[in-house]
C-alpha cells in the first residue's frame, strides 16, 4: 500500500446543520484528518465551514468543492480569508465547474467554457490571496482594483475538481491538489496519467499533489437495498451531461447512452434500469465493514491519498455505522 491515507468525512449529511456540526466534532475526536464540504444546495458550504471552524480545533476543513460560477473571485477571496482567521492553517479551497443541472438549472447561469472558468478563477483567486491588487481580463472573468485587507492568515491551498482529460490536466497544472469523484477503480490509472501531464507542465510531480476522492459508501448487511437506494438517487446525477460523458469515458458508453435516452424520454425506469448491480458496485462502495475498507484500500493503492467517506445509505441509521467503519483506528492506521 502507498503512504497512509488521510481519512476524511464528507458533509453535509442529513438532517440539518446541528447534525453536521455534531458529526464534525465526532470526526475530530475519532482522529479523522478532514471534513470535506460539498456545495450541493442543502447547506451552504462556506457558511458550514465557518460554523465547523468554530466547533473544531485541529481537523482540516476542505471546501470540496465550490462551483466557480456562483461566487466571484473577490467574494471567494473574502470568504477564504475570513475562514483562515477562524481556523488558521486548516482551510483548503476547492473549486470545480459543477454541472449543467446546478449552474443552468438552479442558478439560471450559462454553463459556458467550464475549463476556462475554473482555471481563471483559480489563477485570480491565488493572486488575491497573495495580497496583490489584481487586474485581470480573461475569457470568462474580469476584475480590477481588488486588494485583500486584512491579509490571509496562513497558507490556503487551492484544489481543483476534475473528471476528464483536459480538466484533469489543468487541475494538475494549476492546483495544489485534485478532487475526483464517482470514478470506478479501473479509471484511476487514466485519471492519474492526465493529472501527471498537467503537473509536469508546471514543473511538479504527481507525488507533489494530494489526490482527494469522495467515495459513496454504505456499510450495510442489506446490499440489495443499498444498491436500489443508489440507483434512485444517482440516476439523475449521471443523466447530466458532465457525468454522463464521464461515465462513457470511464468505459461505459452504452450505459451512458441509455441513461441519457431514458432521461430525455422522461422514462425514469429506463434511466434507473441502466444501473446494473455490477455497475453500482464499481461506482459505489457497498457491503459489510471489512469489504468496504478493502475497497477503499484498493483506491489508496491505486493513488488516492485522501479518501473522503460520503455515507450513501439505505436507511438513516446506517450513516454513523458507515463512518465508524472508517475511524482511523478501525481502518488499521
Amino acid at each position: 500500500m502507498n503512504a497512509e491515507p488521510r481519512l476524511a468525512v464528507s458533509l453535509p449529511i442529513p438532517p440539518d446543520l446541528e447534525a453536521c456540526l455534531e458529526t464534525g466534532e465526532w470526526a475530530e475526536r475519532q482522529g479523522f484528518d478532514g471534513l470535506w464540504l460539498a456545495d450541493i444546495g442543502s447547506l451552504d458550504a462556506v457558511t458550514l465551514a465557518a460554523a465547523l471552524a468554530c466547533r473544531t480545533s485541529t481537523v482540516r476543513i476542505g471546501l470540496g468543492v465550490v462551483p466557480a460560477y456562483t461566487r466571484t473571485p473577490a467574494l471567494l477571496a473574502a470568504s477564504v480569508t475570513t475562514l483562515s482567521q477562524l481556523a488558521p492553517g486548516r482551510i483548503v479551497m476547492g473549486l470545480g465547474a459543477s454541472s449543467h443541472a446546478m449552474i443552468e438549472g438552479w442558478h439560471g447561469m450559462a454553463f459556458e467554457k467550464p475549463l476556462t472558468r475554473v482555471k481563471e478563477t483559480a489563477i485570480t483567486l491565488r493572486r488575491m490571496l497573495a495580497g496583490e491588487q489584481v487586474a485581470f481580463e480573461g475569457e470568462t472573468l474580469r476584475t480590477a482594483g481588488f486588494r485583500m485587507s486584512p491579509p490571509l492568515k496562513g497558507d490556503v491551498p487551492i484544489y481543483i475538481a476534475a473528471l476528464r482529460p483536459k480538466m484533469l490536466e489543468m487541475a494538475g497544472e494549476v492546483g495544489d491538489g485534485v478532487v475526483i469523484n464517482m470514478q470506478p477503480l479501473s479509471a484511476m490509472p487514466r485519471m492519474l496519467k492526465h493529472i501527471a501531464i498537467g503537473a509536469e507542465r508546471a514543473g511538479k510531480r504527481l507525488s507533489d499533489l494530494e489526490i482527494v476522492c469522495r467515495h459513496s459508501v454504505c456499510v450495510t448487511d442489506d446490499p440489495a437495498a443499498a444498491r436500489e437506494n443508489f440507483r434512485k438517487r444517482f440516476a439523475p446525477y449521471f443523466a447530466t451531461p458532465v457525468y454522463n460523458k464521464f461515465l462513457a469515458w470511464c468505459g461505459f458508453p452504452e450505459v451512458a447512452a441509455t441513461i441519457a435516452e431514458g432521461w430525455r424520454e422522461k422514462n425514469r425506469e429506463k434511466t434507473a434500469g441502466a444501473f446494473s448491480d455490477d455497475l453500482i458496485d464499481q461506482l459505489a462502495i457497498i457491503g459489510d465493514a471489512e469489504k468496504c475498507r478493502a475497497d477503499i484500500r484498493a483506491f489508496v493503492q491505486a493513488g488516492v491519498t485522501t479518501p473522503v467517506i460520503n455515507p450513501v445509505n439505505a436507511t438513516g441509521g446506517e450513516v454513523r455505522g458507515t463512518l465508524e467503519a472508517f475511524v482511523p483506528a478501525n481502518f488499521g492506521r
